[in-house]
């Protein structure tokens, strides 16, 4: 670069590092709502089969990641390098636009819901912050806009911390999140070890209740679970994003792709059999199912200790999100599809700081001032987007002759049908995708059909304004 600065992050990630990385996006709000809501809507206590079943779904995908990495352990920036390299320009293009959507929604939604459960915690210590610091001033009322003299101060202010922490090096940065990750997963294994001594088996019978119709209850709510509970480990994406400052990425990627998502699977399943052994399932559809299953045990003080676990766990999801964003524009600088001046990297740091400050203040920006919450939904589409074509590369990197065996590779067998070796796991990801992306936009026509407009127009405008900006690429 001119001024003397680098366009190389610095490789210090090792196989722990990552692996924490994964846990640290993965196991988040998740864990504290979608059990009560799988449970007492849909599955009953088979909601710990639902996540089995979820994360074997979600597991094809990461398999694909897995030799994708081996295979491709130069390629930088997760599911956009590895479409890139094997499908093209125009695929990589799209799915690094609809991660750019997925990482900003992202951070900036679990901000304002970091600053909820924060505000919780303290009030609970007996300090009460005030409605004016912890809303947003545009709200979003009666299918109109409203300006309130009010400013989420507390989101803004979480997340230029994280994001001054994210400037000072990949060393520090997963040595704060490896702390965040321990201190979240000590927290819910206090409440699982201690529950287990009061779970009352018999709330776990039936453990899958019979259908009560349509998706309530039976084989068809179990599936109807499965399908929302998906949305719990979608953070893994992070870990390739990482592979850029891995010390060994074609080794250390896919062992942490694989660790994280069996690590929060075997959590998920844990919290959510104490959850309801402790409270009839019924009765867990409620915002905070983890406090209502304290309540129980008659252990205030755990209570406490729980609510400071989800706001650590939310802080280390928005740690990782904002470096995962971060280190995608720095990548998407070097390769020319955004202004250069993001691919610069500090010499001392090994940080892309211009990227870092950047993405952080944006992030800040929006989570002060906007209803983020009005487009939650939109996270998991740009993520469904980049599993899509991460299978799709699979099948197509299989086809190849010009490259070396990866060191791992997908298992199973599958058929060659012309460029394409169309694959059982590759096959089952996809399948696992088109469901949720059905689901999901489904439920975004819906509320657009109800009068709530604004998530499925905010999706069309940035695949539009996607589509102006790929035509005036150079080529």
């Amino acid at each position: 670069m001119a001024n003397g600065e680098s366009r190389d992050l610095h490789r210090q990630l090792g196989p722990v590092s990552l692996l924490l990385m994964g846990i640290g996006s993965v196991v988040g709000a998740g864990i504290y709502v979608l059990p009560g809501i799988a449970a007492a809507h849909f599955a009953g206590p088979a909601v710990s089969l639902s996540f089995v079943l979820a994360a074997i779904s979600c597991g094809f995908t990461g398999l694909c990641y897995a030799e994708l990495a081996s295979a491709l352990p130069d390629a930088m920036g997760g599911a956009y390098g590895y479409a890139r390299a094997i499908l093209g320009i125009g695929a990589g293009w799209w799915v690094a636009w609809m991660l750019v959507l997925e990482y900003s929604l992202a951070g900036s939604a679990v901000s304002v819901g970091l600053t909820g459960y924060l505000s919780g915690f303290l009030a609970s210590c007996g300090l009460v912050l005030p409605a004016r610091l912890i809303n947003a001033t545009i709200q979003w009322q009666g299918g109109a806009f409203h300006l309130v003299p009010q400013v989420n101060l507390v989101a803004f202010l979480l997340v230029v911390s994280l994001g001054i922490v994210l400037t000072r090096g990949i060393r520090q940065a997963s040595w704060t999140n490896g702390c965040l990750v321990l201190l979240k997963l000590a927290v819910l294994l206090v409440f699982v070890l201690v529950g287990c001594g009061h779970v009352d088996p018999t709330l776990w019978h039936p453990f899958l209740p019979p259908s009560e119709g349509g998706f309530s209850f039976g084989w068809l709510g179990l599936l109807r679970a499965v399908a929302v509970v998906s949305f719990a480990y979608l953070g893994f994406d992070s870990i390739s994003i990482a592979a850029s400052e891995a010390r060994n990425p074609g080794r250390d990627v896919p062992l942490g792709l694989i660790g994280a998502l069996a690590t929060s699977a075997v959590l998920y399943v844990a919290v959510s059999l104490v959850m309801t052994g402790l409270v009839p399932f019924r009765q867990l559809g409620v915002a905070s199912p983890v406090a209502l299953a304290v309540q129980a045990l008659g252990m205030p003080f755990l209570g406490l200790v729980l609510q400071f676990g989800s706001v650590i766990g939310l802080t280390s999801v928005l740690f990782v999100s904002l470096y995962g964003q971060s280190r995608l524009c720095h990548i998407l600088a070097r390769d020319r599809l955004i202004a250069a001046r993001f691919a610069q990297v500090d010499p001392g740091s090994g940080a892309p700081v211009p990227a870092i400050v950047t993405i952080a203040a944006l992030t800040a920006l929006t989570a002060a001032f906007l209803p983020i919450t009005l487009l939650a939904d939109l996270v998991s589409i740009g993520t469904m987007i980049g599993f899509l074509f991460i299978a799709v590369a699979v099948m197509r990197l299989r086809r190849e002759t010009t490259r070396p065996p990866s060191r791992f590779r997908v298992p199973f067998p599958g058929i060659v049908l012309g460029q394409y070796w169309i694959g059982l796991v590759p096959v089952l990801s996809i399948l696992a995708c088109l469901v949720n992306l059905g689901t999901v936009l489904t439920d975004l026509v819906t509320q657009c059909l109800g009068g709530d407009w604004i998530p499925l127009s905010f999706l069309a405008l940035y695949c539009l304004a996607g589509g102006v900006l790929w035509r005036r690429l150079p080529r």
